[in-house]
């Protein structure tokens, strides 16, 4: 898990970055660059909307492997190895959970999610308010789950990633509950919608059962292996 992983605490993830002292702009600077990150993924995603590997390709044009999410070969990392999170070697360039891919990823499909629900939400004639709410609010759950199970990841707590995102998923049946409710489809706004929006939290969902299913492995590896 290589791409995500990282095994140091955080007190060490602070001390391993020596000298940094970076003001406000230098972090916005930083934080516009990872925005774009995100809009770059989403470019990608749309691009590759009609492949049915379209997540394997979009990690692949990010630059995050063929196939996969990460390059592990099974064997452990050092704590000082912030390398594998980010294959730049420039000793300035710095890790920030917003550039591990899985964030990334559920950033940007979020965002393609709610953007068009948002133009269509305000108005009550075309999507009933209380479904257009708790539909905002199941999404708006699924993420916040979802990004708290990638912190876990950083902080190397594996069972901690699992069970957030098992409440992530949750979230995301919610959603998709909403979707596909009787009432739901009685408006041409939310059909609309749905056609474009399953493909999307479907995404998500094979997203972090991959994550979910590599963070059991990790937790099952033989102690000696890690040695």
């Amino acid at each position: 898990m290589s791409d995500f992983e990282t095994d140091g605490g955080p007190e060490n993830e602070w001390e391993d970055r020596g000298e940094l002292a970076w003001n406000e702009f230098d972090w916005e600077r930083y934080l516009r660059e990872q925005d774009d990150s995100i809009h770059r993924y989403l470019g990608f995603y749309e691009a590759f909307r009609q492949n049915p590997n379209r997540i394997d390709a979009v990690a692949e044009q990010m630059g995050w492997g063929q196939g996969t999410w990460s390059d592990d070969d099974g064997s452990a990392e050092s704590d000082d190895e912030d390398a594998a999170i980010d294959s730049s070697e420039d000793d300035d360039e710095i890790y920030t959970l917003h550039k591990n891919p899985i964030f990334i990823a559920t950033k940007a499909i979020f965002l393609s999610a709610k953007r068009p629900w948002e133009l269509n939400a305000g108005d009550g004639a075309k999507i009933p308010s209380a479904l257009a709410l708790g539909y905002l609010a199941s999404l708006h759950r699924g993420e916040e789950q979802a990004v708290q199970a990638i912190h876990a990841l950083d902080f190397g707590d594996y069972a901690m990633a699992i069970s957030l995102f098992k409440r992530a998923l949750s979230a995301l049946n919610a959603s998709l509950s909403l979707l596909n409710a009787e009432p739901a489809k009685k408006h041409v706004a939310v059909l609309t919608y749905r056609e474009e929006a399953l493909p999307k939290l479907f995404d998500l969902r094979e997203i972090w059962l991959r994550v979910m299913a590599e963070c059991r492995e990790e937790l099952n590896r033989p102690i000696d292996e890690e040695n």
